[in-house]
């Protein structure tokens, strides 16, 4: 009989059975379920997608592992991991093992929302109404390229590192996995083909996206996602083109502005936060629903697990008021971002498409939009900074490193940038394309699946 299996090879780990059981206990087990009756009507199909963004949540995804691991990974002295926790201290020293839970977690999960999006896409037959396919599929669509983007650039070599035409990526799975066969032991597609199936996919949903669709995701996201994707790949004309339709949608159909204080995008009075004007994109989370494992992690009144170091407050000017949202005791400072327990996380704010349509214009020499100089005014006047009369590229990347501090964007921008990491434990400097700033492959993929090659150096 056919099922929907929830999950990459999940299948294979559900065989066995309980004999002798009194009848009210043999159901159906949940992790799969006959696609005869799953997905019938277009209210099914709708439900489907909504366990798309409920995979988002997970802490395994953009609940927090992705974010946080990264931005030790790519880590240069900024940020400490001082917890008890052994797969985050492996990142911050870039000695990723093949058994790291985080990692491997990371990777399952983000398979499982992969799946979910194909169900969806293959059933868009179902939905009763044109606008209701356009903006399924749209939906869908976006969640997978945005998944297959962090997938790629975390367990891959970097755009440009080496030849991403030969280099293996991730594996592509496009459509539903409903049974676990040997056709479904894929091997890795290139790094070219995976980021091709991402333009692929944010093309069709720009496109098909409505303007306005409350907090899941809508057109200015889609173009906002491009122009991440292009800025990743060094083509800055594109990238600022893309930043530049994704301003323009977001401020004429949905009111997008910065809020007038940087800290308003984090900080609470009460133990939930919502989206605000700013945010093109969040990941919900409230009481009943995903896990922020962010504020586990970073905040003071949780955990505390990280510590934020001298030399990143040392970035900011006088008067900067950004420097407003690290907090220092008797013993460590540490960032406010994540101190609201239920806070949804901002994956993609306003904020950082000003600072890509001016580091893509300022490369590119264009001025799409607005000039360089007027977008990182924008984002300075904000942090209550002097507005600057000239322009240099450094300047740029120092507002960004600021502005978009511990949200998970340290490692995609180290790599892009060719800079560099810091093991602050052996005092060992990392080139931007060493294999340790690479995720390895989990060895529970390799070992289901012998068509997956390692990466280097694991």
């Amino acid at each position: 009989m056919k099922k929907i299996v929830l999950g990459l090879l999940a299948a294979s780990l559900l065989t066995g059975s309980l004999a002798g059981c009194n009848s009210k206990l043999n159901v159906p087990p949940t992790s799969s379920i006959d696609a005869a009756s799953a997905l019938n009507t277009s209210t099914d199909v709708q439900a489907a997608l909504i366990g798309c963004y409920t995979g988002l949540q997970s802490g395994s995804s953009y609940g927090g592992y992705i974010q946080l691991m990264s931005d030790l990974l790519g880590d240069n002295g900024d940020e400490a991991f001082v917890g008890t926790f052994n797969d985050p201290q492996q990142a911050q020293r870039k000695s990723l093992l093949i058994t790291n839970v985080f990692v491997s977690s990371i990777w399952i999960n983000d398979y499982d929302v992969i799946n979910r999006t194909n169900n969806v896409l293959a059933n868009l037959d179902k939905l009763d109404t044109s606008a209701k396919k356009a903006s399924v599929e749209g939906e869908a669509r976006f969640i997978r390229a945005l998944v297959y983007f962090d997938l790629v650039r975390l367990y891959a070599k970097a755009w440009n590192d080496g030849t991403p035409s030969s280099n293996p990526g991730v594996p592509l799975v496009l459509t539903p996995t409903t049974t676990v066969t040997e056709a479904s032991k894929v091997s890795r597609n290139t790094v070219a083909e995976v980021y091709a199936q991402i333009f692929t996919d944010l093309t069709k949903a720009e496109a098909s996206l409505p303007l306005t669709n409350g907090f899941f995701a809508n057109r200015a996201a889609a173009a906002g996602l491009l122009s991440r994707v292009y800025l990743q790949q060094g083509d800055f004309a594109n990238a600022a083109n893309a930043a530049n339709r994704a301003i323009n949608t977001a401020v004429t159909s949905n009111k997008a502005a910065l809020n007038a204080n940087y800290a308003d995008n984090f900080v609470s009075a009460s133990s939930t936060l919502g989206n605000s004007s700013e945010d093109i994109f969040a990941i919900q989370f409230s009481s009943q629903s995903g896990t922020n494992q962010l504020n586990v992690f970073y905040s003071v009144t949780r955990r505390a697990d990280v510590n934020i170091l001298p030399q990143f407050a040392a970035r900011f000017e006088p008067g900067d008021t950004r420097q407003g949202l690290l907090l220092t005791n008797s013993t460590a400072t540490y960032t406010r971002k994540y101190d609201v327990l239920y806070g949804n996380i901002k994956l993609m704010r306003l904020a950082e498409l000003y600072l890509t349509r001016a580091e893509a214009n300022f490369r590119a020499g264009t001025t799409v939009g607005a000039t360089p100089l007027a977008d990182i005014n924008t984002i300075r006047t904000r942090a209550g900074l002097p507005l600057l009369t000239t322009l240099t590229l450094d300047a740029i990347l120092k507002e960004r490193r600021l502005e978009l501090a511990f949200e998970g964007f340290r490692l995609g921008d180290l790599k892009r940038n060719q800079e560099s990491a810091f093991d602050p434990l052996t005092n060992t400097t990392y080139a931007w394309n060493s294999p340790k700033l690479i995720f390895p492959i989990p060895l529970r993929e390799i070992n289901a699946n012998p068509n997956l090659v390692q990466n280097a150096g694991y």
